[in-house]
């Protein structure tokens, strides 16, 4: 991938916020309302022996959404004026987020999983953690591995290997490239699943560094509160409309 002169880069922060959430918002309706529906399940052709439908394809398309929020993670992580309240803020929408992940999830208020804001938490811990202790590397290792284990305790959405992508993100933001290809290997899995996982970088390596649109603090937590509001929805058109649990 060719990384474009910085004056041409199109897309601001606001313009990839706007990517992430729709392309997450395709990848849940697909996954709660079109699962069982038969048009959208058969088999339009047969590929690399899986077998292509449109469910397949805007589950494909929503890979895409967490490396973008991942790489948003870390570009806030690096402009924010207060680390602190940016953990906060994520740890406390990670909260408020558990009854309607669960609810989308399996209908019940409990659920063995936890929420992608925990797994954006955690790496915003990593990066914390790796700057804060710079001149000592034994409390540096130790911590990272206490948020390592953490990860794998609350099994939280793409769980260590999650963290772990968000964490090479952050590593790797001055090498595009490179960042690509070992981010992406962290969420490797079939064809189509890793082909949307790099397809986001598209996107991400067209980024100009600028804000964009999308500025003051209604907005910043209108974004945020996309996510539980929108798997509220979801689980209420599951529910009441389409007729089932």
């Amino acid at each position: 991938m060719i990384e474009l002169q910085e004056k041409k880069k199109p897309f601001s922060g606001s313009t990839l916020k706007l990517i992430a959430v729709i392309t997450m918002l395709i990848d849940h309706t697909a996954h709660v309302l079109l699962e069982k529906i038969p048009f959208f399940t058969q088999t339009l052709i047969k590929l690399f022996d899986d077998n292509i439908s449109f469910y397949m394809l805007f589950r494909t398309i929503g890979r895409m959404a967490f490396p973008i929020y991942a790489f948003l993670l870390t570009e806030g992580f690096l402009h924010t004026h207060d680390r602190k309240k940016y953990a906060l803020n994520l740890f406390i929408f990670a909260l408020i987020s558990e009854i309607p992940w669960n609810l989308e999830h399996c209908g019940k208020i409990s659920y063995e999983k936890q929420n992608v804001f925990f797994t954006l938490f955690l790496g915003l811990l990593c990066m914390m953690i790796y700057e804060t202790y710079q001149e000592n590397h034994k409390k540096q290792l130790l911590y990272l591995l206490a948020v390592a284990f953490g990860a794998m305790l609350l099994n939280a959405d793409y769980g260590l290997k999650g963290v772990g992508f968000i964490f090479a993100m952050y590593l790797l933001r001055e090498k595009k490239i490179p960042q690509m290809f070992v981010s992406s290997a962290f969420l490797s899995g079939n064809f189509f699943y890793t082909s949307g996982v790099m397809l986001a970088f598209l996107p991400i390596n067209l980024y100009n560094q600028e804000r964009g649109f999308i500025r003051g603090k209604l907005w910043k937590y209108a974004f945020y509160a996309f996510y539980p509001v929108h798997m509220l929805i979801l689980y209420y058109i599951k529910l009441s409309v389409w007729g089932y649990k």
